[in-house]
């Protein structure tokens, strides 16, 4: 077997995860949420229409489940800082040439070079620090950086609509540019300058043989599945709610209160950790995403009920996001996390990317919504048995 790395200590522990959890909330709420906020004004700016816009927005999401699997090789060699000092740089060229753009292809270029940015500064290369610099206590640190960088939307996406009832939507995303330079690129190229030593495995433990194996690939089918029914859940609550009769408003709220039962869920992870092994661990929290989505495609009404529905699908979701951040160490460790967390999360990406718009077409295909809640369901119990082959 190969040797867990030497974990760092003390003051330099407290150092990566101020440092990561400052960058993330900031690489979130410019990459991620500043755009929802920001495309009807560029729509009704440009006359591009908001499909065409949300395709640059979807073609990042792709390009960053591409490009993560080329990060994971790099991660295992180079180590964080190289990588997200980097992306960074990156990002905010990227944030750039989509303020800047002037035709279609333009706005499509800035938002594939912004997903290739968020391959090097979202969660990935982050878990791959915490998961090797902390060693025993990443599930502490994995928690508090996904606790901060939920709160990207809450801090951002306000910030945006502020900024964009004074400036025009290109002098806004200019702004978080610059915010995003100004925050990110200084603490990655400070703050993670902690030794890395380049993975290395003995011949029968490579990331490649490890890949190939048929724990592996169940594993990835399995994240890939649920990844798909969670995210389209995620982003075909409203409509969904808005069809059993809610209001937008309300339907709105509730969205939010399932990011509450993120959070939630994401503080009582360590604890379950404890208490379950990574097979049982993992199929529970699959199976919870898929009862929790059963449970709005079939209960009517009253409101309050499906409030608490959007609250406990929320508390699965974010607890999906720790058990896909410690799935390969809880089974393989530490030492190749970078290259294999990128194999896994490649498809993860690209699911979570193409969910959205697969819901709305099933949903038209279907009627309506609630038949695609419960296919979703049935979706994300392959998946937790599938989990418990991995």
């Amino acid at each position: 077997m190969t040797a867990e790395p030497v974990v760092a200590q003390g003051t330099a522990l407290r150092t990566v995860l101020i440092v990561l959890c400052v960058t993330e909330i900031t690489s979130w709420g410019v990459l991620y949420y500043a755009f929802p906020v920001l495309a009807p004004t560029i729509s009704a700016s440009t006359g591009w229409t908001l499909p065409e816009l949300t395709l640059g927005f979807t073609l990042a999401q792709i390009t960053g489940g591409l490009v993560s699997v080329v990060v994971g090789r790099v991660l295992d060699r180079w180590g964080p800082r190289a990588v997200m000092s980097a992306g960074s740089v990156l990002a905010v060229v990227a944030v750039v040439v989509v303020a800047t753009a002037q035709s279609l292809t333009a706005y499509f270029a800035g938002w594939l070079l912004a997903g290739a940015a968020m391959a090097g500064v979202l969660y990935q290369p982050a878990f791959a620090a915490l998961t090797r610099w902390y060693g025993p206590q990443r599930v502490r640190a994995l928690t508090a950086v996904t606790l901060v960088a939920g709160l990207a939307s809450t801090v951002f996406a306000p910030l945006t609509a502020l900024l964009n009832t004074v400036l025009d939507w290109r002098q806004t995303y200019l702004v978080l540019a610059v915010v995003l330079a100004v925050i990110t690129v200084p603490l990655h190229v400070l703050g993670l300058r902690r030794p890395w030593q380049p993975a290395e495995a003995h011949e029968s433990e490579t990331p490649s043989t490890i890949a190939r194996s048929g724990r592996f690939v169940l594993l990835a089918v399995a994240m890939t599945l649920s990844a798909f029914a969670v995210y389209a859940v995620v982003i075909n609550l409203v409509p969904l709610l808005t069809e059993r009769g809610l209001s937008t408003t309300t339907a709105a709220i509730a969205l939010g209160l399932g990011g509450a039962g993120q959070v939630a869920g994401r503080l009582g992870y360590a604890r379950l950790e404890r208490a379950t092994s990574v097979r049982s661990r993992t199929a529970l929290v699959l199976l919870a995403a898929a009862v929790t989505t059963l449970l709005l495609g079939l209960v009517p009404g009253p409101a309050l009920v499906l409030v608490l529905g959007s609250v406990l699908a929320g508390c699965a979701r974010g607890i999906f996001t720790l058990v896909q951040a410690t799935a390969v160490t809880d089974r393989w460790g530490s030492v190749h996390y970078g290259r294999l967390s990128g194999l896994l999360g490649g498809p993860v990406m690209l699911s979570a990317a193409v969910a959205p718009w697969a819901g709305s077409v099933l949903a038209a295909w279907f009627g309506g919504y609630a038949a695609v809640f419960v296919l979703l369901a049935a979706v994300s119990v392959v998946a937790a048995l599938l989990s418990l082959k991995t």
